[in-house]
């Protein structure tokens, strides 16, 4: 089985894609991909530099991804540009990297992406998998992680598909709001009603 997990900013995602190690079930990272693609020698880094030119890049000829980030931060024509050389390419890998996995003898592979339905990418998996936390708890612990201001910490947050609104798309909700021990408890559930055990 291919599980598509997501989440949102401060849910814990990341908390339960390293609890799949319980169960031995490898997990492909879109966002470890998405720095690794963009990586001098990569198709895409190639692109980049032809559609915005070097001045995007740092001294040694790595990505500068603050000058990158400020170029598109407010030009939409730009934004869709850079996402239609990076998401292609982490698509690409992330493919590479589950089918790999797959003809190695792994049963199930989870494939880690924090945007899987804004993206519109459920057909890459066969379940979908939402880790969640209620409103007040998500801005906590972002101040808390980031050691932002609550303005700030909300900017975040609302740039992002609501999770109660995730709930509605997924096959399956993770509440993450309690202790350790209960995510864990949630996701033995979860694994169990698919067949994983």
């Amino acid at each position: 089985m291919i599980i598509g997990l997501t989440g949102g900013i401060a849910s814990g995602k990341s908390t339960v894609s390293q609890m799949m190690g319980d169960w031995e079930i490898p997990v492909v990272d879109a966002d470890v991909i998405a720095r690794e693609v963009v990586e001098p020698g990569h198709e895409a880094y190639e692109k980049i530099v032809q559609a915005f030119g070097r001045g995007v890049l740092h001294d040694d000829g790595t990505l500068h991804r603050k000058k990158l980030g400020s170029i598109i931060f407010n030009d939409e024509e730009k934004r869709k540009k850079l996402n239609s050389i990076v998401h292609p390419a982490v698509r690409g890998e992330m493919k590479k990297q589950r089918d790999d996995l797959l003809s190695a003898g792994h049963p199930h592979v989870v494939l880690d992406i924090p945007l899987l339905i804004e993206s519109e990418l459920e057909y890459l998996v066969d379940r979908t998998l939402l880790v969640y936390v209620d409103a007040g708890t998500q801005l906590k612990r972002l101040m808390a992680r980031d050691a932002s201001s609550e303005d700030d910490a909300r900017s975040r947050i609302n740039s992002q598909m609501p999770l109660d609104e995730k709930k509605t798309r997924v096959d399956a909700v993770i509440d993450n709001s309690g202790t350790v021990k209960e995510t864990r408890n949630e996701l033995t559930g979860v694994l169990k009603s698919w067949g994983i055990g």
